[in-house]
């Protein structure tokens, strides 16, 4: 078990957990980045799932597109994204499921929790509601659909907590991509990284100011939060 949230990154009381949706709520990131590589490969794009991985995951679609687009010298055939929705969809509804430990940690969780996500409203309903989490999450759910910018920026952090009523310093972001800890931090909230998939050592470069790497932990470690 690796766990780096200990000394001054957990010094602090948070009135509100925002957590990402994609690798750190459902098991996503695998599914989806395999389907990514391959509707890349077809394009003609020689990319690996690991290199989706790197380059792709935590952006929101639009930002996928503009990357696309300028590997291709072209812009991106009119059915991509709506090929790319169904062929996602249907590799998650047969083999998604929960990130290990999270069902257990949103029962043990004490404070307010919501997810703001760099994916659509749609994909979160279609994720969560295959895992069983979305009643978790009612009225609870923000994307990147709502706001200007995805992340790397601070909108949709920034957004969560103001519908949620809580300033960004009394904030605790939970997030499993360096593009998405960029955005916690810029926002002005501490990040705790999530790194079951992704190195550290990535996570901590992006600024987040610590890291663990099993769901179970995350209970104790806001409860640490003093």
């Amino acid at each position: 078990m690796q766990n780096g949230c200990g000394g001054q990154a957990t010094m602090k009381r948070f009135a509100l957990v925002i957590f990402d949706c994609d690798g750190v709520l459902v098991d996503s990131e695998v599914i989806t980045s395999r389907v990514f590589a391959k509707m890349l490969n077809e394009l003609g794009i020689a990319v690996s799932m690991e290199e989706v991985f790197e380059k792709f995951v935590g952006r929101s679609m639009a930002q996928c597109l503009e990357m696309i687009a300028g590997l291709l010298g072209r812009e991106v055939p009119e059915d991509f994204v709506h090929q790319c929705h169904l062929r996602t969809t249907a590799a998650l509804q047969s083999e998604l499921t929960a990130v290990p430990g999270i069902e257990a940690a949103l029962e043990t969780i004490r404070m307010p929790y919501c997810v703001a996500s760099n994916g659509s409203h749609e994909k979160m309903q279609t994720t969560l509601g295959v895992t069983g989490l979305l009643p978790k999450f009612k009225g609870k759910l923000f994307s990147v659909a709502e706001v200007a910018r995805g992340k790397p920026f601070p909108d949709v952090f920034l957004y969560a907590a103001k519908k949620s009523g809580v300033a960004p310093s009394a904030c605790v972001v939970i997030e499993d991509t360096p593009t998405g800890v960029a955005a916690g931090v810029a926002a002005g909230m501490t990040v705790y990284g999530y790194c079951a998939h992704t190195p550290a050592h990535r996570l901590i470069e992006a600024g987040a100011h610590c890291t663990f790497d099993c769901m179970s932990d995350l209970p104790e470690l806001l409860r640490d939060a003093r």
